[in-house]
């Protein structure tokens, strides 16, 4: 166990459920929790909550995001955190990443607020949210199909915007390749990407940028 990362990076080991037994996934939140008054758990299902929930009763499943979080503490907001991150997704179909970036957000003591289906396709609908854009310390875009938000996004702020491609998409989408590679292409300034389906990478940055 990484039982020092606290102390380097400012949050403790996450832990990533995919792959790995309840059992392995209880015995790893166990000796994070020996250190650390909260814990991170992503890309886990209900048998990974029922591990982790024997061991603390605080344990909460956060079902869209495919998250558990453990705060025996309330989570409080940095005294220097005086901006909020603000979560866009295109379609309704991207809500699950970016409540899994927002999960990450907030339990690193981050205020969020979140902008859902507001895709190009009805471009005016981002555009009725200028207020939050403007106000938002950092942006996180998460989008399928051709994944073109990010870069409309990029152009109406000058705040960081970071691009979430989401595996969402019809056959020449490639599960998520083509908006990954919209999203790098971008011409429009001070967008950079996470890989696909990365919310929890996405917010962690976001984070980092906003402290």
């Amino acid at each position: 166990m990484d039982i020092q990362r606290k102390e380097r990076c400012g949050f403790p080991e996450v832990i990533f459920c995919q792959g790995k037994t309840p059992e392995q996934i209880k015995q790893i939140a166990k000796q994070i929790l020996k250190h650390s008054d909260c814990l991170l758990a992503t890309r886990a299902d209900e048998k990974a909550y029922k591990a982790v929930k024997s061991i603390v009763g605080k344990a909460v499943y956060h079902k869209q995001a495919r998250a558990i979080t453990v705060a025996r503490q309330t989570v409080k907001h940095e005294q220097h955190t005086s901006g909020f991150i603000l979560i866009i997704t295109a379609g309704t179909s991207d809500i699950p990443v970016a409540e899994e970036a927002k999960v990450t957000a907030e339990i690193m003591g981050n205020k969020v607020q979140t902008i859902y289906d507001v895709g190009v396709a009805g471009i005016h609908r981002v555009l009725t949210h200028s207020e939050a854009l403007r106000k938002a310390r950092v942006i996180i875009v998460v989008a399928g199909m051709e994944g073109a938000l990010a870069s409309v996004v990029g152009g109406l702020v000058d705040k960081p915007v970071i691009a979430v491609p989401t595996s969402i998409g019809y056959g020449a989408h490639f599960g998520g390749i083509a908006p990954l590679l919209t999203m790098l292409n971008s011409c429009a300034a001070g967008v950079a990407v996470v890989n696909i389906d990365n919310g929890f990478g996405a917010g962690y940055l976001a984070s980092l940028i906003n402290k």
